[in-house]
Parts: structure tokens; sequence; C-alpha cells
């Protein structure tokens, strides 16, 4: 039995590769200086597994932004339109790929994004012509299994499956689809593993998550080609075909079929599927069983894992196992040690836990204690250990309350409806609040300075009192509204200037929450989240926003939005508790948005935002299983939005999303307004607003704010007169793709003053 780690978090345990990534762009970090923190990360990460005993060590794991991006530069797969930055250096055209460029005469725009699967993790589409061509520009996975070695470490190369790498892109002209290119994309992908076998690795590891997908017309032929050929090519290379995020299910006989030597399977997502998979496995087989939770931060519990182990023992053998974590644990933060502040996180709470470097070694303790002979004292009281945290967890009264329990029950119909239907709550919006045609607005957050984040770091350390902070923020938010009143902007936001984080901010203020100080996770990029740990039954003990809400409006005659997040995107960009229902979990924090709603109305606010960028990545994997899903999240969205009277206007927003599943569901929000990102793909995602004839009104982002470039108002007119052509010009609203807290003053005044003046030319050009 060998032990396998699908991935490792990249970003550092204390976001080392995010500080040196920002620093190299902004300029004041070397290239040379930037690849030694990241060569430093990659030691690390190398070093604790090894020191825990894992067998298979994953190396091209790591990744200087997206692992999607780098496969596609490796493979050269670059979209013409980035032809200008080849006379860059090439890790400066590989950043510009990722975040556009604008500067030494050069202006490209951003490559689309969008989520992982259903993670909170943002990957760079990769995107196809008719006649691609695939060449070795970069070979970083040799190069990384070469830096492994050089440092002392045998690893296990990882790379991206060549059929899910093709079906997660996108075609950008007609005639083809996108699987078509397997053929001319395969003997580059037969040369990097040439070139790895030839530098001497032994086991190859190939994720082809897309496996765990409903598969299109086309993949089965296509997995069963690309597989043949490369093991006919290998024969004496260990390949481990990588799953994860779901179950195989009918995929399942495709899946033990193919050429490889290892089959890897989620046991945390699908524990189901063990059965099939053994009943299906041939005898010349191995199977890598993914016990350890790559997603969530809850303690393994052994007893489960063994029992999952036996059984597949049972059948198989223990020469045939393996035993791994159950996807990459990119998803989860680094290392539990870190947290030693028990004002954030109590001694018994984090006795429930594990990170990266807690996960890799209970997969190594789950190893011996599978083989179940001279256990040494160590891995004894490990084990009983962890039975204790087990049932601690299970009775603990910190994660109960009946009265939430009670609430939850009590729901009924009524509770998720507007009380009238959005024709009449149009009118009697427009009457309130005489708006213009092409209204501008912002997402929500505005720039966080160094100075804005040193004074929260101040109050938290007790630098600064309760009563200096807030006087800082009420001279910030108003600055704020000042300049958005000068700009012309006519829905204003206060900036969120108070908060650390759109979930986050809400979790501290919400009972059934903890927190991390190092919990980081990377999102895309050098965009790092600290998700919140939801550990009981959720409620509002007390108003969360109401203060700031009430204070900007106080500042000024024009309306301001009320900011909050809604409760699925809270769920999803949580690590949430897996001994309840996720719907049961949702809905508690769907009435607590709604108790808040309740109060900014109360406080005379009259539109009020409930984001939910989150709302299509929680959607599952399979189709089969959408309906559900849709019948919780959309009445946990509608719960904490449908208690205000009908002149209220309710806000949403959603970003790097694909909508064509999901479009009626949007409509069943029934939000009055919607935001969309839209500017990376160019105004596409707006064609199925169109097909389906989406009635409420609709803003798509004429702006990419993960990009630092200025947008010309030619730029954003063109995107809005695409907008225009598919979408009623009365139903529509202007604004960027998403909030502005990563971006800078400078550039943010440029875009936005850009964008008001759009919307004043669009408004003489359709006023008759």
């Amino acid at each position: 039995m060998r032990t396998n780690v699908l991935g490792y978090p990249r970003i550092g345990e204390k976001r080392e590769l995010k500080k040196a990534n920002e620093a190299f762009w902004e300029g004041n970090l070397s290239e040379e200086e930037l690849l030694l923190v990241a060569e430093k990360i990659r030691v690390h990460n190398w070093s604790l597994q090894k020191e825990a005993g894992i067998d298979l060590i994953p190396s091209n794991d790591f990744s200087l932004y997206d692992q999607v991006l780098d496969f596609s530069f490796t493979v050269n797969a670059i979209p013409q339109r980035f032809a200008p930055t080849k006379e860059l250096c090439e890790l400066k055209q590989y950043f510009a790929i990722a975040r556009g460029y604008q500067k030494d005469g050069i202006d490209v725009t951003a490559s689309e994004m969008t989520k992982w699967f259903d993670t909170n993790y943002h990957y760079i589409v990769p995107e196809f012509t008719k006649n691609q061509t695939f060449s070795l520009k970069v070979n970083k996975p040799l190069n990384e299994y070469n830096l492994a070695k050089k440092h002392g470490f045998e690893t296990k190369p990882v790379l991206l499956g060549m059929v899910t790498y093709l079906l997660l892109g996108k075609e950008k002209e007609a005639g083809f689809h996108r699987l078509e290119l397997a053929t001319s994309l395969l003997p580059v992908y037969i040369q990097i593993v040439q070139s790895l076998v030839d530098a001497g690795a032994k086991s190859i590891q190939i994720d082809e998550p897309y496996l765990v997908l409903d598969l299109p017309q086309g993949a089965e032929e296509t997995y069963r080609k690309v597989y043949g050929e490369l093991k006919a090519k290998f024969p004496k290379t260990e390949f481990i075909l990588t799953t994860y995020f779901g179950a195989l299910d009918n995929n399942t006989s495709l899946a033990v079929s193919l050429p490889f030597d290892v089959l890897h399977i989620d046991l945390v997502r699908a524990t189901a599927q063990l059965d099939g998979v053994l009943k299906a496995l041939d005898k010349d087989k191995k199977l890598s069983l993914g016990v350890v939770d790559g997603r969530n931060i809850w303690k393994n519990n052994f007893e489960h894992s063994l029992t999952l182990i036996e059984k597949a023992q049972e059948v198989i053998g223990y020469d045939r196992l393996l035993i791994g974590t159950s996807s990459s644990l990119l998803h989860t933060p680094c290392n539990l040690e870190n947290e030693n502040n028990e004002k954030v996180l109590t001694a018994e709470i984090k006795q429930w836990l594990a990170f990266a470097k807690q996960k890799v070694k209970e997969l190594s303790t789950l190893k011996t204690l599978a083989q179940g002979h001279d256990l040494s004292p160590e891995v004894k009281a490990a084990f009983e250990e962890n039975k204790r945290a087990a049932e601690n967890r299970k009775t603990s009264p910190l994660i109960h309350d009946p009265k939430v329990k009670e609430r939850v029950k009590k729901i009924t119909e009524s509770d998720s409806k507007r009380k009238s239907p959005f024709s009449i709550r149009r009118k009697m919006q427009e009457e309130a609040l005489h708006l213009p045609l092409f209204p501008t607005t912002t997402i929500g957050s505005f720039p966080q300075t160094q100075e804005v984040r040193s004074w929260r770091a101040s109050f938290k350390k007790g630098v600064l009192s309760e009563k200096e902070y807030d006087r800082l923020l009420e001279k910030e938010i108003e600055d704020s509204i000042r300049w958005q009143e000068q700009t012309g902007i006519d829905v204003l936001v206060h900036g969120e200037f108070e908060r650390n984080d759109m979930v986050e901010y809400f979790g501290e203020l919400l009972n059934g929450y903890t927190f991390s100080k190092f919990g980081w996770v990377q999102s895309y990029g050098s965009r790092c989240v600290k998700p919140p740990i939801i550990f009981g039954d959720v409620s509002r003990p007390n108003p969360m926003t109401v203060r700031w809400s009430k204070y900007a409006q106080s500042l000024t005659k024009l309306p301001v939005k009320g900011m909050l997040t809604g409760p699925v995107t809270i769920l999803q960009w949580s690590f949430v508790r897996d001994d309840q229902p996720r719907w049961e979990t949702c809905y508690q924090i769907a009435l607590a948005i709604r108790d808040e709603v309740m109060d900014l109305e109360k406080a005379g606010i009259k539109i009020i935002q409930i984001d939910e960028p989150a709302i299509r990545e929680g959607l599952p994997l399979r189709r089969d299983e959408w309906k559900d899903y849709f019948n919780w999240a959309i009445k946990a969205f509608r719960i904490s939005a449908s208690g205000v009277e009908d002149k209220t206007q309710i806000h949403t927003h959603m970003c790097y999303s694909e909508f064509n599943d999901m479009i009626e569901a949007i409509a069943n929000m029934d939000a009055d307004v919607i935001t969309i990102e839209c500017s990376r793909s160019q105004m596409e995602l707006l064609d199925v607003f169109a097909d389906f004839k989406y009635p409420n009104e609709i803003g798509p982002g004429v702006y990419d704010i993960h990009s630092p470039r200025v947008p010309s108002e030619e730029e954003i007119y063109h995107l809005m007169k695409k907008a225009i052509a598919v979408i009623p010009f009365r139903n529509l609203w202007v604004n960027p793709d998403c909030g502005l807290k990563t971006r800078h003053w400078e550039e943010t005044k440029l875009a936005l003053s850009a964008m008001v003046a759009t919307a004043k030319k669009l408004r003489e050009e359709y006023k008759k």
C-alpha cells in the first residue's frame, strides 16, 4: 500500500507567493527574486511530505498563477491577440495572458476566467481555433521534476489530462469541436511524457476530473484514442488516472477500461461509488482511494476511512491499494500549527480540524493503521485522539441551537415570495428612485489601500480604539461618496472599507462561525481568501451592516446601496460543517440575511444588493442532481430577499459563471436587477439572457476589474452596443464586472469616469 498526495497548496503558509507576485507586478521584485520565492515554497512542500513518509509526492502541482494557464503556455496554445507580448520576457508574457497588459506600447485584455468545476478556484479558460497548432514552448513539467531531483526529492509529475484540458476550453470560431484538436495536441503531450520518462519519472499522475461529469458526444472515443496511444508508447510507465470532485457513475466502465495502471477515485464526495468501481476494476489494475478530504478542513475520521480501506482490501488486496487525498490539497489552508491564538480559534474547535500539513500526516497514519501490525505507541495514541475528537464534535453544546432549528422548520412558502410581480414592483421603484436611462453603479467595494488595511490591523491589535477606527472609516466613506457624486454615478455604494472579505466579514458577526488567522486558500492568481468555518447552527445576534449604510446614506440625496453577501455564497465560500445537509445550513444563513435586509429597509435604504457570485459554483456536476440544488439554493436567496416592500429594489451580482445551464433558475431568483461579469467574454454571456427573454433589469459588466488595465470610452461603448443589440435598452445598467477592492484608486477613477461618460453618451443617443 502506498500513500498518494494529489497536490499541495502553492501560496505558502504566510501567502509568500501572493506577496512576491504582486511585488513583481509592481516592479518592486526582480524575476530572479520571484522565482527564488517560488522555489522555496516548492522545496518546503516536498520536504514536509517526505518527512511524513508520503510515497507519491507530486511535482508540477505548483503554479505561479494557474495550472490550466500553465498547460496552455507549455503547449503554446496562446491566443493570437497576445502576439504583441512576444517581445516581453516569457514570465511577463505568461502574466499578460492572465491579467492583461497595458504599458510599453502594448495593450491587450486579459483572458477569460471561470470556476474550476464546483470550487471557488478560478482558471484561465483556454481558447481554441479550428486549425489550432501546438508546440512545446516551455517544458514546465520537466523543469519542475528536475528541480525536485536537484533538491533530493523523487516525485510523481502531475499533468492535466488532455481531454479535460480540451473540454475546459472554448471554441473561438465556428465549424469545429475542440475535441477534434486532440490529434494535433497528442504528439506534444507525448513529447512531454517522453521527456519525463527520460529524466527518470516512474509514475505520472494524469488528472481527468471531467470523467465525473456528463460527457459530451465524442469524448469517450477521444479518451480511448488518446490514452491507448499514450500507454502503447510508454508501456513501462505507471500512469495514475486521477478523478475527483464526484463519482464516475456511468463513466465507470470507460474509466476502468482505459489503459492506466492506477485509477484514483474520490471517496469523500462520492463514497457510494466504491462498490461499483471494485466490481468493474480489472485484476491487473490498482486503485487509489481518496479518503482524506482535499476540500474541507475537518479532521479525518480514521474509523470511517479504515472501513473503506478494509472493504477495498477484501476485494483486491493491499498490494493493489493506494490511499490518497480526495483531490489536490490546493483547496485547503496550509498548516493548522500556525493557529495558536485561542481568541481566534478555540482549542475545542481546533481539535476537530486538519489543514494540508495535517492531512498529509493523516494519510501516513492511515497507512500504518491499515497495515495493522506492530503499531507504535505514537500511532495508537493518534488513533485514540482521533476517536475522542470525533466524539467530542458530535456531542459538543457549541454546535446545536434549538431556536435556530425551530425557525428553519417554520419557514413557509410565503417567506420566499415578494408581495407583487416584477412588472408592478418596477413601476413603484421608478417612482421612488427616479433613475435615468442606463443608470450607473459599482458592484460594492472600492480600493482598500494599504492605509485602510493598516487601520484594520491596528484596530485588531488594540492600537486604535473603536472610536478612532470608526472615525477614520467615516472619513473614507465620506470621501468616496463625494467622489461618486462628482463623477456622476447614479447609485452609490459606501465602499465596504470596514470589511476584510465579503464572506469573512459576515461570518465574524454571525453565531455558529469561527475563524483562522492563516487559513488562506487561493481563489485565482494572487487573490487569496480566508474562508470562515461554519461549525454550528447559524444566527444573527445583531445588525451587521446597517450602521455603515445608514451613515453613507445620510451624506447624500442619491441612493446608496446596502451591500450584503447572499446565503448561497456565504455557504459556498465557507468551510461548511459536514454533519447536516447543506440546504439546512443555507436556510439558517438565509434567515440571518433576511433579518439584515429588513433592518436596512427600516433604516431608509431603498436599494439592497444581495451578492450571489457562487450560486453557479454550487451547481452539482451531474445534471440529475441540479433540480434538487436549484430548489433549495434559489429558495434560500428568495427567503433572504422577500421580506421587503415592493418599492425597495433588490439587486444581485454574479461573476465568472456560465449561465446557459441555469438561466431559468436565475429568473426564478426574481431579483429586480442582476449585475454580471461580461467583459472578458465580450458580452457573449448576454446571449443566453436574450434567448430566454430575461424579464428583469440587468447590468452587464463593461470592464474587467481583475486586470490593471484601464478601458477606454470607446471600448465600453462598443460593449454596451453589443448589449443593446440583444437586451432592451431600458432594462440595462452600466457597471464594472465586480467589486473594486483589489484595484488602485488611480486606475479605478479613470475607468469609472470613462464608464459614466459612456452612459451619458448612450442617454443622449436613446433619450427619445
